[in-house]
């Protein structure tokens, strides 16, 4: 099955794996790319960079919003296979090792599973690799502060709460926020469409994700791209305000 692709705006693209989105950065022939989708998204994955005229020989960086295994399935396999540096935030980087793991456990998804939904998308998380072990092996904290020297000039944003090192992305230059899960625009298990925190059996610290959308409603882009679900036009700000009275 070919992953979902949306170009959103000169260089940016938005791509739709299994239940889960990555995003792809370009400048000339150079990538970045954040976020990997599933370990089960590996083909949809390669597929995507060469549906841009890359290749992961092409990706100049990894960036990983955050070390759940939707979002960390690949990582490992490209710095390993590829040689391709993985970086996060510096809080993230031993989740990523997998020192610890701060990730939905199964007692959660049972005690939810008469919730809508839930119990699918456990079954579908299971098939593509969502409680297998991916830890990566050298991930790295992001070199700088401020703008990242990669395609697309991401500025990474520390967002605690879904996970202690979680960022977003802004792209300054672009109008764009890449949200991973601190801000998604739907999920399998939400009965919600539009901007919204994920259910509260995803979050390592609830209260702390509410608070980091503080965080968003200060960033000027008029473009969100979620970890899951479509792509949210309109000002971020208003998004973020708009999951927080959900959320309330």
């Amino acid at each position: 099955m070919r992953a979902d692709m949306r170009q959103v705006t000169d260089g940016t693209y938005l791509v739709h794996g299994s239940n889960t989105n990555w995003v792809i950065l370009t400048d000339g022939d150079a990538i970045t790319l954040i976020d990997t989708g599933y370990p089960g998204d590996r083909r949809q994955l390669l597929d995507s960079l060469a549906a841009v005229g890359g290749s992961p020989e092409s990706v100049a960086a990894v960036l990983i919003t955050h070390a759940h295994n939707d979002h960390l399935g690949s990582a490992e396999y490209l710095r390993a296979a590829h040689g391709i540096p993985v970086h996060l935030h510096e809080a993230e980087v031993p989740h990523a090792r997998r020192e610890f793991l701060h990730q939905v456990t199964v007692g959660q998804v049972l005690r939810n599973g008469w919730r809508p939904g839930v119990l699918p998308w456990a079954v579908h998380a299971i098939r593509v690799g969502g409680t297998a072990h991916v830890p990566v092996a050298e991930p790295g904290a992001f070199p700088v502060a401020g703008p990242l020297d990669l395609p697309g000039r991401p500025v990474p944003v520390h967002t605690p709460g879904h996970t202690q090192g979680h960022v977003v992305f802004h792209l300054p230059d672009a109008g764009v926020v890449v949200s991973g899960d601190a801000l998604v625009s739907g999920h399998p298990t939400s009965r919600i469409e539009g901007p919204q925190l994920l259910p509260d059996m995803f979050h390592h610290e609830r209260a702390q994700a509410l608070a980091s959308l503080d965080i968003l409603e200060g960033l000027d882009a008029d473009v969100l791209l979620p970890g899951h679900g479509p792509v949210h036009r309109g000002p971020v700000r208003e998004a973020a305000r708009r999951a927080r009275e959900r959320a309330l």
